[in-house]
């Protein structure tokens, strides 16, 4: 029997941004260069961090094998957006909390599978991906934005009603009854991507002399995860504790720095994967990765939030802007339309990124 050929160790470039760390823990200490340094070198620091998470992640995936791994995947894939989130939330940044999710759910449809599709449709005129599957995650989306739609509609005949009506504890109990539903769907979707269809969702064979050797041992990884999370939730202090000050310094409405600009920060690693395998035309795992991570932020880290919330004492309600629904319903019914043939070219990947183009604008012109 064949031993798996082992992997060379190389410096991804992304880490060099690792340097971004100590430089953002001397800038909040010292107050230098203020809240504007302390909130873009917080950025860049936590994108080698969450690129480390999910590398790590997917080492111990490997590891356990594919029913566990599947769970890990599944459960860290947005640790960085799910950290940012808590600890905004933690400091009663409730629109912000809110704008990230929006902003991570468009921008994975948008931006990552846009992306994907443009680069890998460049080299190859032609890439087909599993109707099933992409159907599939269209339709758990879809779900999540109607857990959207009637919180929003129901906050809105609430404030009809006049403004004591606004405090109607019936919106958080709604709330929390939608998020239990979300969760139980995002349970029965692992169950049937990992267990009784996972054949959908399983990359091509490979044989013996095309596997290769883990690059870091399982202590190696849970080690790597601990303190790629550790040094996740230290810059998302930092971040969260200057993005007020930053925000209005550099002209940019909260709107716009959730939706964009943290949500953009937190997928970054994600979305250079996306490409990558795009170009190497394996669209279908650039699809899984782009549809599979707005459904985790959709199904499971925004139910997350709303029972953190209680458990905090902050008003976290699934009660979003009109401009946020409109936004996220839209984005997925685009999804559906690129999704239902089951192959791409990079005209559609163009056409994504154009769309996501006139979000972006239509949120940093939001009014304040």
């Amino acid at each position: 029997m064949e031993k798996p050929m082992p992997k060379k160790f190389k410096i991804e470039p992304l880490n060099w941004l690792l340097l971004a760390v100590p430089a953002a823990v001397v800038l909040e200490l010292t107050h230098a260069g203020g809240p504007v340094w302390i909130f873009i070198v917080s950025c860049a620091a936590i994108i080698p961090l969450a690129g480390l998470m999910g590398r790590a992640t997917e080492h111990l995936a490997d590891a356990m094998g594919p029913g566990i791994g599947g769970l890990l995947n599944a459960t860290f894939g947005n640790a960085a957006e799910l950290i940012i989130a808590l600890l905004a939330l933690r400091q009663g940044e409730i629109d912000l909390v809110k704008a990230s999710i929006t902003g991570s759910i468009i921008g994975n449809i948008l931006l990552v599978l846009g992306l994907a599709i443009l680069c890998g449709g460049l080299r190859h005129p032609r890439q087909v991906f599993d109707r099933t599957a992409a159907a599939l995650g269209a339709t758990l989306l879809a779900l999540a934005s109607i857990g959207l739609i009637f919180p929003t509609i129901h906050y809105e005949l609430l404030k009809a009603g006049g403004p004591e009506r606004v405090a109607d504890p019936s919106l958080n109990l709604l709330s929390e009854e939608i998020a239990v539903i979300l969760a139980l769907m995002y349970i029965l979707s692992l169950v049937f991507t990992l267990k009784t269809h996972q054949h959908l969702f399983a990359g091509p064979e490979c044989g013996p002399e095309d596997k290769i050797e883990p690059e870091w041992s399982k202590r190696t990884s849970l080690i790597v995860l601990l303190v790629a999370t550790a040094g996740v939730a230290l810059m998302s202090e930092f971040l969260v504790g200057s993005v007020n000050a930053a925000a209005e310094a550099m002209g940019m409405n909260k709107f716009f720095v959730g939706v964009i600009v943290v949500a953009v920060i937190g997928n970054a690693a994600e979305h250079s994967t996306a490409v990558l395998v795009a170009f190497k035309n394996k669209m279908d795992l650039a699809v899984t990765i782009a549809i599979g991570s707005s459904i985790q932020v959709a199904l499971f880290v925004a139910p997350v939030l709303v029972f953190a919330g209680m458990l905090m004492g902050q008003n976290m309600d699934l009660h979003f802007s009109l401009m946020e629904v409109v936004t996220v319903s839209m984005s997925i019914a685009v999804l559906a339309l690129v999704a239902q043939d089951g192959e791409s070219h990079w005209m559609e990947g163009a056409l994504l990124l154009g769309v996501y183009v006139i979000i972006a604008l239509a949120f940093y012109h939001l009014p304040s």
